[in-house]
């Protein structure tokens, strides 16, 4: 499936296939994927860990490893331009001031040595060109809107607690007002509590910058809170694309039905879990066919032997299942 151009759409990934080659194995990571996520709005990326959601970002970010990480074909549409076409220099200009990423561990954002105010500062000093009291003033203003007080401009990133090094790697990310922020996973390492207050302050930030955003996460409760549009991963591939209210009312695929049967109901307590029964598919050895055929209830003969096309069933509903598409019909 191609992605969707509209005129709203910010970016645009179409047929990205991702490899990493090690020693003596090809990891096959992301195998043509294709999505738009369009100005303002919030796309989420859902999936099992190893789906390959990271990867997706990464090569958005232009940051994979290489080696061991090739990106082996698509386009990643940004401004008219393929970011995969374009030179790391000019890469650079359009990293962290107009698409910025927060990462799962904020440690890995955070250096030990520099105070949290300081950071803040060179991120605004490398893409908007403001020197000394400009700079800081900049700093201070993004610690105050992620609830930070100023004052704490000259601590280091210890004299924080988990959930306010988030904050900060959340203001660093916003300081240049970027179009596209990339959020993967920016939760995980926190307790409940606090990550419901990150969520609640990330959402506020985004409908008062009106910023894009690409939300990574396995959580569909964080995605039913805060994405418009949602993609479901699945070794590699997008099994299934809507608007959050399809996918959450509507699931078409095995996979997407799967998780939603995963997970606790607060309604009914006498419900029984189902997980979904197997592993996910080695990447170094991919079944043929279809992905999923290895742990789905449905499977035929026929998904074991020809990789579905991933085909719109309904205006702005996608899934990768022919059974999904008879019940669309």
């Amino acid at each position: 499936m191609e992605a969707n151009h509209q005129n709203s759409a910010l970016l645009s990934v179409e047929d990205l296939e991702v490899r990493y080659t090690l020693s003596e194995e090809t990891v096959y990571a992301v195998n043509g994927v294709s999505f738009t996520v369009n100005k303002g709005e919030t796309l989420g990326l859902v999936g099992e860990t190893g789906a390959g959601k990271t990867t997706i970002a990464k090569a958005v970010m232009s940051i994979l490893p290489d080696p061991p990480a090739k990106i082996k074909n698509g386009k990643i549409i940004y401004g008219q331009k393929d970011l995969l076409a374009m030179k790391e220099k000019e890469v650079r200009k359009i990293r962290g001031k107009k698409i910025s990423m927060i990462f799962q561990d904020p440690m890995t954002a955070l250096n030990p040595v520099f105070t949290v105010g300081d950071q803040i500062a060179e991120v605004v000093k490398i893409h908007e060109n403001l020197k000394g009291r400009d700079s800081v003033k900049r700093a201070v203003e993004m610690l105050e809107m992620v609830g930070i007080p100023g004052e704490r401009y000259g601590e280091y990133p210890h004299q924080f607690s988990g959930g306010m090094k988030q904050r900060v790697v959340i203001a660093m990310a916003l300081a240049c007002n970027p179009e596209l922020l990339i959020a993967d996973e920016p939760t995980t390492a926190l307790d409940v509590t606090i990550q419901a207050q990150v969520l609640e302050m990330m959402t506020k930030l985004k409908e008062q910058l009106n910023t894009a955003m690409i939300l990574i996460t396995h959580d569909l409760g964080i995605v039913a809170q805060m994405c418009d549009n949602v993609a479901i991963v699945y070794a590699g591939e997008i099994v299934e694309m809507g608007t959050a209210e399809d996918i959450f009312d509507r699931p078409l695929h095995p996979y997407t039905t799967g998780l939603f049967a995963a997970l606790p109901s607060l309604a009914d307590d006498q419900t029984r879990l189902t997980p979904i029964h197997g592993l996910v598919p080695d990447p170094t050895a991919p079944p043929t066919g279809c992905k999923f055929h290895t742990r789905c209830p449905y499977a035929s003969e026929a998904c074991e032997q020809a990789i579905p096309p991933l085909e719109e069933v309904e205006p702005g509903h996608y899934t990768r299942c022919g059974r999904g598409r008879k019940e669309a019909t």
